[in-house]
């Protein structure tokens, strides 16, 4: 199986029918999608696609970019164009003769023990959780036989996040369970191409040699690996293609694909040809030193411009408003660069607003949050993104970062109060309150970026600050979620008199920071808004 040529992705129709198809056929008008069985598969194969079409269709220049959104290459066009590549693309094969295969290694790794295939989902127990009986949430057993298709899409799924395995293991080019940010329309019935097409970059912003797709620099597994078990032999950014990075194989893999027909474990579907184990071997390719994914946002240290820049990562609960102006802005000053798909999209979007306005973008993160090896759970959610002009950008980030500062401290206040409403020793309290963290800042998503769309109307209007009228409405809808959520999980219940005593003084110094505080005081100073009336309070 060739996975540029031959049909091997699910996709989605316009008329809602899910048909498996060739990479090619995403430039068809009635195809709107991916329809893979999991969250993460989803994710690989737009990551796929997108590495796909910028390794072999990348727009020279920025005109050239908004033809081929507005128009796609024809059917037969785009096959001709992934010709070029199609020899790197082979899904199967043994022995001599075969040639390499598609993100497995050069060697056929014959004297390894075969493992289960389960191993390449990152989520599947390792043998000591199997042994010491320690899944219980995560389940062993699952996909136990995969089709070809989904095995390797597994495996570069694998290979993309790659965490920490275990001595010489190596981890992924981004760094064990990279953040993806994506640029996605919000609009109804988009096709699939323009989803897609919104995240190639042009030549004319990311400069790069014309790519040698047959010697590894780009495809890896093309030439025998680079392994890593002495010193000296990580891999920098200066020795290979930019475009290897869409590519990265850290993992040292060969799959057991056996001619038999059976029932895919991820999938559901009939197949006549089954994964069920596969090979593998530690010190594979080292990645090392400073990478800049396309796909990824990064942090810098302001106080350190000369340090590494660190990949954004998945967090204990969750991607939330917190983070978003990290996910969507670049800043020298706050030491941070969003994804370069992100700020290549605004930049088009800002030089063709007439030709892209019916857009609308949204920002599309996604990711695993990884302990160690261990994943804790898969985050994917969509937010907005607002275009602006280059030079208003450091203006908009104090605005963003002081919304931002008053809802954290807000946070921290209900759960210090709650806390004290709880527990006789609040200080010595113990327990898992992320619960908590993940009902605030899902209640205040939606007033907070209604916030940020009054300050892009009052940019667009020659302002850089929120509104009076704005920070007002929104420091209101803060304060009334704030309490609504401590009476739910203090007040709702029937307690003790005793009890009920200490809940209210805990509501008062809740209520007095809310509308008292220091923070509160200057955030009102800054905007000019007078004191609510305790009528105002009331209503609250």
């Amino acid at each position: 199986m060739n996975l540029v040529k031959d049909p091997w992705l699910p996709m989605r129709l316009q008329d809602g029918s899910v048909d498996v198809l060739p990479i090619s056929h995403i430039c068809r008008q009635d195809v709107v999608d991916f329809a893979l069985p999991r969250a993460d598969f989803q994710g690989a194969a737009y990551q796929f696609a997108i590495g796909l079409l910028q390794t072999a269709l990348a727009p020279d220049d920025q005109s050239q970019w908004v033809k081929y959104f507005n128009a796609p290459p024809s059917q037969s066009s785009l096959e001709e164009s992934l010709q070029k590549v199609e020899h790197a693309f082979q899904g199967e094969g043994k022995g001599e003769g075969s040639g390499p295969l598609f993100m497995q290694d050069h060697d056929e790794l014959a004297e390894q023990k075969p493992t289960t295939v389960a191993g390449l989902l990152i989520e599947a127990p390792g043998e000591n959780g199997i042994k010491n009986n320690t899944d219980h949430f995560i389940k062993r057993g699952i996909g136990k036989q995969m089709s070809l298709e989904m095995a390797l899409l597994a495996l570069f799924t694998l290979q993309m996040n790659a965490p920490a395995g275990g001595a010489g293991h190596r981890v992924g080019l981004r760094g064990g369970g990279p953040l993806t940010t994506l640029v996605l329309p919000s609009t109804e019935g988009v096709t699939l191409w323009q989803k897609l097409w919104l995240n190639i970059i042009n030549r004319e912003t990311w400069v790069y040699e014309e790519p040698n797709v047959t010697d590894g620099s780009v495809f890896p597994w093309l030439a025998p690996t680079r392994t890593s078990d002495k010193k000296g032999s990580e891999i920098y950014a200066d020795s290979v293609h930019p475009l290897h990075m869409f590519w990265a194989m850290p993992r040292r893999i060969r799959l057991e694909v056996l001619e038999e027909e059976g029932c895919c474990g991820i999938s559901g579907q009939s197949t006549l040809k089954q994964v069920r184990e596969y090979r593998t071997q530690n010190y594979g390719h080292n990645y090392s030193g400073q990478w800049l994914h396309p796909f990824t946002p990064y942090k810098g240290d302001p106080k350190k411009p000369e340090a590494e820049w660190l990949s954004a990562k998945g967090q204990p609960g969750g991607i939330h408003y917190k983070t978003w102006d990290v996910l969507s802005f670049s800043s020298k000053i706050t030491a941070q660069k969003c994804a370069t798909v992100v700020s290549h999209f605004s930049t088009v979007a800002r030089h063709h607003r007439k030709a892209l306005k019916a857009v609308r973008p949204c920002l599309w993160a996604f990711g695993y949050d990884m302990d160690n090896m261990k994943a804790r759970c898969w985050y994917s959610t969509t937010m907005p993104l607002f275009q602006f002009d280059p030079e208003q950008q450091d203006a908009l980030l104090v605005e963003v970062k002081l919304l931002q500062k008053l809802s954290t401290d807000a946070l921290w206040h209900l759960r210090t109060q709650l806390k004290a409403a709880w527990f006789n020793s609040p200080a010595d309290a113990k327990g898992d309150m992320s619960f908590i963290d993940l009902e605030f800042w899902q209640r205040t998503e939606g007033i907070f970026f209604r916030a940020i769309a009054h300050l892009m109307e009052a940019v667009a209007a020659g302002q850089e600050v929120l509104p009076s009228a704005a920070a007002k409405e929104w420091l209101m809808a803060l304060q009334m979620i704030v309490l609504d959520l401590f009476d739910e999980y203090a007040l709702s219940e029937l307690i003790s008199e005793r009890s009920m005593e200490k809940r209210i003084k805990a509501r008062r110094a809740l209520r007095g920071w809310i509308y008292g505080g220091k923070d509160i005081k200057s955030f009102r100073k800054s905007y000019q808004i007078e004191q609510e009336t305790e009528t105002e309070k009331e209503v609250i």
